[in-house]
């Protein structure tokens, strides 16, 4: 089971990262803050000094199409931010 599935990169988290050592994350649902630090220490050799997580609920979406109206719903995703100690960072470009 992978716990990390992929990092959030938008402007807010980039900033984040720069200014405070922050770094998002999306991980699997069933996970807890114990199994994120240690898949993140173990992933990138970093210290990790504190994880805030976040259950980001799905919406529900239409689509209005020529023949008909289509109704749906995204998925529900679990949020953790990563706080890393001082002068520790993670460079999610390196294995482009």
């Amino acid at each position: 089971m992978a716990i990390l599935i992929r990092p959030l990169i938008t402007e807010k988290m980039t900033a984040q990262s720069e200014k405070e050592g922050r770094y998002g994350f999306v991980v699997d649902r069933k996970s807890n803050k114990v199994e994120i630090r240690a898949a993140v220490e173990k992933e990138f050799n970093v210290k990790v000094i504190g994880i805030r997580t976040m259950i980001v609920r799905g919406k529900k979406r239409t689509r209005y199409t020529k023949s008909n109206i289509l109704k749906g719903a995204t998925s529900t995703w679990k949020k953790a931010i990563v706080t890393l100690e001082k002068g520790e960072n993670i460079d999610f470009y390196s294995n482009l």
